[in-house]
């Protein structure tokens, strides 16, 4: 089963910890609340009352800051699966339903909503943000298609990922309309209620087959 847990806190981050959870915790308040455009050293430190230096010395780069960031949400969504979703006596079925349940009811709060919004945006113009969220969402999927793999076990792991995938983008794409503060937030209960059905529908009854038929190979392009 794909664990989503993150490696610990390397090196320099193990010291001084209540001073590295204050950067992490303004690290996260400047994202969430000012943006990417934001999102800097000299802000951060002095979102808590640090030096420029204090904080540098433990995050050299901002992009150490997002790192551990995204392994602290790992690790905080890791424990909230074991609390909620990997109890004993449920059902593949089951345990999928309360994923998408988990995950669209944190889509619909303030920090998930800023938070990955100003991620991506991040990681549009830096290949290292890029790469560290792509790795956090490979992870997600790894869950989600460990639930699908069980639920319907004739698709092939690569349909397996491509089915995790969709259903994480589904998810994922309600951001900008259901999210906290988003036009339509007043519909994530009727979404999450329709998300259900429809993804495990999905995951029970997709084949490989079917995703072949649906999915033609693209002619190259032109040079």
């Amino acid at each position: 089963m794909t664990q989503l847990r993150p490696p610990s806190r390397p090196g320099i981050y193990a010291r001084g910890t209540e001073t590295v959870d204050a950067i992490l915790k303004a690290a996260m308040d400047v994202l969430i609340d000012e943006g990417a455009d934001a999102f800097t050293i000299r802000r951060i430190a002095a979102r808590c009352d640090m030096k420029v230096g204090n904080v540098s010395y433990h995050f050299p780069r901002k992009e150490m800051l997002i790192q551990v960031l995204l392994d602290e949400l790992v690790d905080s969504y890791g424990k909230l699966l074991d609390e909620v979703v990997r109890k004993p006596g449920l059902t593949a079925e089951e345990r999928l339903k309360l994923v998408i349940i988990l995950c669209l009811d944190d889509i619909g709060s303030k920090r998930t909503t800023h938070l990955f919004t100003e991620l991506w945006a991040l990681a549009n113009h830096n290949p290292f943000v890029a790469d560290r969220v792509k790795a956090f969402y490979d992870r997600v999927h790894g869950v989600i298609g460990d639930h699908v793999a069980a639920i319907n076990p004739a698709l092939s792991p690569d349909d397996v990922r491509t089915v995790a995938l969709f259903i994480s983008a589904t998810m994922e794409g309600a951001t900008p309309f259901l999210g906290h503060g988003k036009p339509w937030a007043d519909k994530m209960p009727a979404f999450t209620a329709l998300a259900v059905q429809s993804l495990l529908t999905l995951a029970r009854t997709a084949t490989s087959a079917d995703i072949a038929a649906l999915a033609p190979a693209r002619e190259p392009e032109l040079a």
